[in-house]
């Protein structure tokens, strides 16, 4: 294992990951694992590209040298990146898993009992098929969270980390709020988002901010698309920011008028959620236990809307398609798993449909500490109302509405 000082975090801190996932090798009796999935290889390593869509894969032996299997051209972010000094790369028109067997046996890992990723996302079927095939000395068994069960809890340098990552997140929502007025566009406000986050130290997020106004509110995981913000209407806006590849994330809403009495309703709803499901937190609670506290509170009320999702997931590191860990933990019922201190955290008490037509949110991305939690935000959590904007001149076409063909016609 390669020492260096250029590395996200420092050298003893790799190790400890490396030891850990090695203990948990032991007690499930393996010899070696495949590590392919990016945010796996990240938190293991510091490797990093966006070309993981051809195949990689760390190797670690129980005991031993790991090894990487890169395409060619991805070789040169082993050598630049991580503490890896053992790599076998294969060209664009090579076999990549052909290379992967070929190198287990090259390092002594012919007849061992191999653990793999069954469930990555960057390891198909078809590849897991041709591995069995082509590996007939040894032994695959699924081992899928692995790693996962040591990143779930933060430790105190990767915890500094994400407050890097939320100041880009908290400078970003701030333009996003400034920008929000009637006749500027979605994307006037999604370059004001991502200007400020990059400006504040912030790095390509996972996900680009979600930016939706006036009815696009209503659909899931939308963004900008040009359309222009008209009085009384409200956006909903949600920015997570990017360093090092861990993420912190936040929902706030605009009003371009007065909050009317559902949208108050939805208003108080949020924040009590927010502030009971964090005075709840801390260390032995159930995961269930904060789901029902937030999903009751959010249902009790009388806006229209109801929480449709999970109520919150574990955040940290991230690569495209996602910024959420939530196939690691998500906050939903009947799940018993308990908090644990340095598990990071998005709450999401977020409400779907007020008066039919609305999508609104407020979020906080939280840390598990010793006796409670600790948000990594300052932002004000209420609507911001701005009932006397003035409307701008917007450099976007103006969106049509289905009235609009209508009336052409």
């Amino acid at each position: 294992m390669k020492q260096r000082e250029d590395m996200t975090f420092p050298h003893e801190e790799y190790q400890r990951r490396l030891d850990g996932l090695r203990a948990r090798m032991r007690e499930r009796l393996l010899d070696a694992v495949i590590i392919t999935d990016p945010e796996n290889l990240h938190y293991l390593t510091d490797y990093q590209t966006t070309g993981y869509s051809f195949f990689q894969a760390l190797v670690v032996p129980v005991d031993g040298d790991c090894f990487m299997i890169t395409r060619n051209l991805e070789e040169s972010n082993v050598h630049a990146r991580t503490w890896v000094e053992k790599t076998r790369p294969y060209p664009d028109n090579g076999d990549a898993i052909q290379c992967l067997v070929e190198s287990m046996r090259e390092f002594g890992l012919a007849h061992a009992v191999v653990g793999y990723e069954r469930n990555s996302y960057f390891f198909p079927a078809y590849q897991q098929d041709r591995v069995r095939t082509a590996y007939t000395g040894g032994k695959l068994i699924d081992c899928f969270g692995i790693v996962e069960e040591g990143r779930v809890r933060k430790s105190p340098a990767e915890i500094d980390v994400m407050k890097r990552a939320a100041i880009a997140t908290e400078a970003g929502m701030q333009a996003g709020i400034d920008a929000c007025a009637p006749g500027v566009s979605e994307n006037e406000i999604g370059a004001a988002i991502s200007d400020a986050m990059f400006r504040a130290g912030g790095e390509p997020p996972a996900v680009m901010p979600y930016v939706t106004s006036g009815p696009r509110t209503m659909i899931g995981h939308a963004t900008w698309e040009g359309r222009v913000l008209q009085p009384g209407e409200h956006v909903f806006l949600e920015v997570g920011g990017c360093y090092r590849r861990y993420h912190t994330a936040m929902m706030r809403t605009v009003v371009l008028g007065k909050l009317s009495a559902s949208m108050k309703e939805a208003q108080a709803r949020m924040m009590e959620a927010l502030e009971e499901v964090e005075s709840a937190i801390q260390p032995g609670l159930t995961v269930s236990d904060a789901d029902n506290i937030v999903r009751q509170i959010i249902t009790g009320g009388e806006h229209g809307g109801q929480l449709i999702t999970r109520s919150g997931y574990s955040i940290g590191i991230a690569f495209p398609p996602s910024w959420d860990e939530g196939y690691i933990l998500s906050l939903m019922q009947g799940d018993s798993r308990t908090f644990k201190e340095g598990m990071t955290l998005h709450l999401i008490p977020w409400i779907w449909g007020v008066d039919g037509d609305k999508t609104v949110g407020i979020s906080d991305t939280i840390r598990v500490t010793e006796n409670g939690c600790e948000s990594f935000f300052k932002l004000a959590r209420e609507f911001v109302a701005k009932p006397d904007a003035a409307a701008r001149p917007s450099h976007a076409p103006k969106s049509k509405s289905a009235n609009d063909d209508v009336a052409a016609k």
